[in-house]
């Protein structure tokens, strides 16, 4: 897989999981990939940034709906804005 196949699986994994966050009044944006390091780094935006259980959600939720899409990503990383 390529690096822009690996970039549109992982933006189709974030807008399988936005319409969750947004239910809560929160966004996920893509901020960048490391294939090297085989790291997705993402930035929460609304309320998901100040969530007491944003982390759950990033590994739970985020995490999960990426590795779904890209089995080759070992871990998600949350960007502070």
């Amino acid at each position: 897989m390529n690096s822009t196949e690996i970039k549109k699986k992982v933006l189709k994994a974030l807008d399988e999981i936005r319409p969750f966050l947004a239910a809560d009044g929160g966004d996920i944006s893509l901020v960048s990939i490391e294939e090297k390091n085989k790291i997705v780094n993402v930035q929460l935006h609304g309320a998901c940034v100040s969530c007491t259980v944003n982390q759950m959600t990033l590994k739970h939720g985020v995490e999960m709906t990426i590795k779904k899409y890209v089995p080759q990503i070992e871990k998600v990383i949350s960007i502070e804005e």
